[in-house]
């Protein structure tokens, strides 16, 4: 074994397998699609600090995605456009870089879950339980809600990421467009064992706790609609859910198929696709879904812009 390839400090990004005539239409399309998703999450997060009516828990716990958002998206995305734009043997990183890529990477698919298992809750309360609604939703509720969404999360990512920073490293070539955890074990030639017994574990808990907290609380949110015959009541639960239930799938389907490719390296293209999907699409989408439908952000928007438009007419 080359003693340059045992345990070196830096490796090498397959990246994207991007043509010539491609590469400049794909990059100007993750850039644009950077962009909107910072613009658009941050710009979500700062309606709801300055207007005193989006201080509600449903609001104040959306920050919490629209902070995901930008947080997985900037540490996977301007590292993708930038290695569009290199040959293949210029797109190099350092391990503690890739680790940190990776750790981040994984914060963001797992909080995905955590913190629309808690926006699921919040939901159940508003519409099963709307009498005791602002005496259970209160600020150290919502506290904890937080904490444990991230506190859960971090746990979770960080025993994962533990895991494989103790193998040692015989290989240096990253085969995806950005760093993750499955990537990085593979650089070991020891037993992964452990790694891939605690990632199925870690796998299935997760999904059966995001899976069974949104059955059980849209369950009862249904069963309540259906024997309910408040009609405006009903339209809020079907335009909540809905929409929390579309986002859900996205980001499921995305990210599952991620990790099944991960098993079957003669489609490396398409899992590297769907590795990028995960991230853009519910960063995309969320601000729209959960930004544009709430009738008290179209509000606020109108009361600061309309006049204006109105007053220059």
């Amino acid at each position: 074994m080359d003693n340059s390839t045992f345990n070196s400090f830096m490796l090498q990004l397959e990246g994207l397998n991007v043509k010539d005539s491609n590469m400049y239409p794909v990059f100007f399309f993750l850039l644009f699609s950077y962009l909107f998703i910072m613009a658009a999450n941050l710009g979500i997060m700062v309606l709801i600090v300055i207007d005193k009516n989006l201080h509600q828990p449903m609001y104040i716990l959306f920050c919490n995605m629209t902070f995901n958002d930008m947080l997985g998206n900037s540490v996977m995305l301007p590292r993708v456009l930038v290695d569009i734009l290199l040959p293949p043997s210029e797109r190099l990183i350092s391990y503690y870089e890739c680790v940190l890529q990776a750790f981040i990477s994984h914060i963001f698919g797992t909080a995905v879950h955590t913190i629309l298992m808690i926006m699921a809750f919040d939901r159940y309360v508003a519409i099963c339980n709307p009498l005791r609604y602002a005496a259970i939703m209160t600020r150290n509720m919502l506290i904890k809600l937080t904490v444990s969404a991230w506190v859960s999360t971090l746990v979770l990512v960080g025993i994962l990421l533990g895991l494989t920073i103790r193998l040692n490293r015989c290989r240096t070539r990253i085969e995806n467009p950005y760093c993750d955890n499955a990537s990085l074990f593979k650089l070991s030639c020891e037993s992964v064992v452990i790694n891939n017994i605690y990632g199925l574990t870690f796998t299935v808990v997760l999904l059966m706790s995001s899976i069974g907290s949104i059955i059980i609380t849209y369950t009862k949110i249904t069963v309540v609609c259906l024997t309910s015959k408040n009609k405006s009541l009903n339209k809020k639960a079907l335009k909540t859910c809905s929409t929390h239930l579309f986002v859900y799938t996205v980001m499921f389907i995305c990210g599952k198929v991620n990790i099944i490719l991960h098993r079957f390296p003669q489609y490396s293209n398409q899992r590297k696709m769907f590795a990028i999907l995960f991230h853009i699409i519910p960063g995309s989408l969320n601000p729209i879904i959960y930004g544009v439908q709430s009738k008290e952000m179209k509000r606020f928007l109108s009361k600061k812009f309309l006049p204006r438009k109105v007053f220059s007419s």
